[in-house]
């Protein structure tokens, strides 16, 4: 018997609005519709043509605590060479790497990775050049009773 594979939808464009919402919230809304899982024709071994546009992010809503305690740690490969960010410093440079280091984490380790994370758009403003491809907007909400606080 023959493996049948579904056929393949048209290609998605969301977009997503950090503005008020959570690093983590933004981060696995956007690795989900990356990887696909969101799809009827959804298979782990495969990447799907759907893109994702994350505005706003310089208005994401960080604790006080984590902006001042959370660091990014990246090893050079030499001894004693560990690098270090605090999450106040990236924040400052470049929001967009926040969201894209989050996702990056959140993606599987295989070979799909990059290809998935090349169809992450993330811009600072509410401003984006994607507009020919209709991006429909994708609101986040939260689930299980959890209260944010406002910032």
């Amino acid at each position: 018997m023959k493996t049948t594979m579904p056929k393949s939808l048209a290609p998605q464009w969301i977009i997503i609005d950090a503005r008020g919402q959570s690093i983590g919230r933004v981060a696995v809304t956007s690795a989900l519709i990356l990887r696909g899982k969101h799809r009827p024709d959804f298979s782990p071994h495969r990447t799907h043509s759907d893109h994702v546009i994350v505005m706003n992010v310089g208005g994401l809503c960080i604790h006080p605590a984590k902006i001042s305690q959370k660091q990014y740690l990246r090893h050079t490969g030499y001894f004693g060479h560990v690098k270090t960010k605090k999450l106040s410093d990236l924040f400052q440079k470049d929001p967009g790497q926040i969201i894209e280091r989050a996702v990056w984490g959140m993606l599987p380790k295989n070979r799909l990775r990059s290809s998935s994370l090349r169809r992450l758009h993330v811009f600072e403003g509410s401003t984006h050049p994607f507009a020919a491809q209709k991006p429909s907007p994708l609101a986040i909400s939260v689930s299980r009773g959890i209260k944010l606080s406002p910032c």
